[in-house]
């Protein structure tokens, strides 16, 4: 099977590409993405969220090929015998391409690391999410943009979660960007379009050298069971998970979001309710008073 583009040897089917051809089709599409839905101005602050996988360094490197003005943010959650791994390979990229890495911990921030959380009984994924998304809010505050590296896969996924979920509000959320809110920094997905096979062998083909190490509390979730089902409907149908995406944009509710927002008075951060998720769990957990 030859490339779609030229005569050399396709190195990947749907689409039929060549390395080179292929490495150029990753960028184009992430462009291409950042273009149509209007993701970054020439003048943005960009802070990237890395977790060192290849998704997120993707992501980073990308945008730092297209002369964005980027920085990276990492949270080290306190997972033995995987963040630290992941960190080190972040330290030596970012070191690399001259990108500055700032790290926070839950075991600063927060009081405690996910490992000696979990073993109160209490579910990872949650608390690591709420966590994550907190410190992440918390410490974007003076950049333009948040990018994240989700793929294709991640946000078919996420679609069903919140449809099997009756999340509504994080239903309608959902799409190549959020929308403006007091409080918040806008977040961005420019790999929105490119399945997880594709950025795997992207990562590869730039010699990148990411370590795959899953994180040992993912197998056990929600998430997991969806990315199960909906791999298995994508192997009989191909095209289910693009399918699930542009139907999803092309129904999505042009309804503006009206869930009036107030200032947690714990930790002044944005929230919808009394007080923030991030400081109703951390209560739970004796953390603070």
């Amino acid at each position: 099977m030859n490339c779609k583009l030229c005569t050399q040897k396709a190195i990947i089917d749907s689409p039929s590409y060549c390395k080179k051809h292929f490495l150029k089709y990753v960028e184009q599409t992430a462009k291409q993405t950042i273009k149509k839905y209007d993701l970054l101005k020439r003048s943005d602050k960009v802070c990237v969220a890395v977790s060192g996988g290849k998704d997120s360094i993707t992501l980073l490197y990308i945008l730092k090929q297209l002369k964005y003005d980027v920085e990276a943010l990492a949270i080290d959650e306190g997972i033995k015998n995987y963040r630290d791994e992941t960190l080190a390979f972040l330290k030596r990229f970012c070191k690399k391409h001259k990108i500055k890495l700032i790290i926070k911990s839950f075991e600063k921030e927060v009081g405690k690391r996910l490992d000696k959380i979990v073993k109160t009984g209490n579910p990872a994924c949650t608390i690591c999410g709420t966590f994550r998304r907190s410190l992440l809010n918390k410490y974007t505050k003076n950049y333009d943009k948040i990018a994240t590296g989700h793929n294709l896969d991640d946000e078919a996924q996420a679609v069903l979660m919140n449809l099997l979920k009756a999340q509504k509000s994080l239903y309608d959320r959902q799409g190549p960007k959020t929308g403006k809110r007091k409080g918040f920094t806008q977040k961005i997905k420019p790999l929105y379009f490119l399945k997880e096979k594709e950025i795997m062998i992207y990562s590869i083909l730039m010699n990148f050298d990411v370590p795959f190490t899953e994180c040992p509390y993912a197998k056990d979730s929600f998430r997991a069971y969806v990315r199960d089902e909906l791999n298995l409907l994508e192997t009989q149908k191909p095209g289910t998970k693009k399918n699930i995406l542009l139907k999803y944009l092309k129904n999505k509710s042009a309804e503006k979001n009206k869930l009036e927002l107030s200032f947690c008075p714990l930790c002044g951060e944005p929230c919808a309710e009394e007080i923030c998720n991030s400081c109703r769990i951390r209560k739970t957990l004796g953390l603070i008073a």
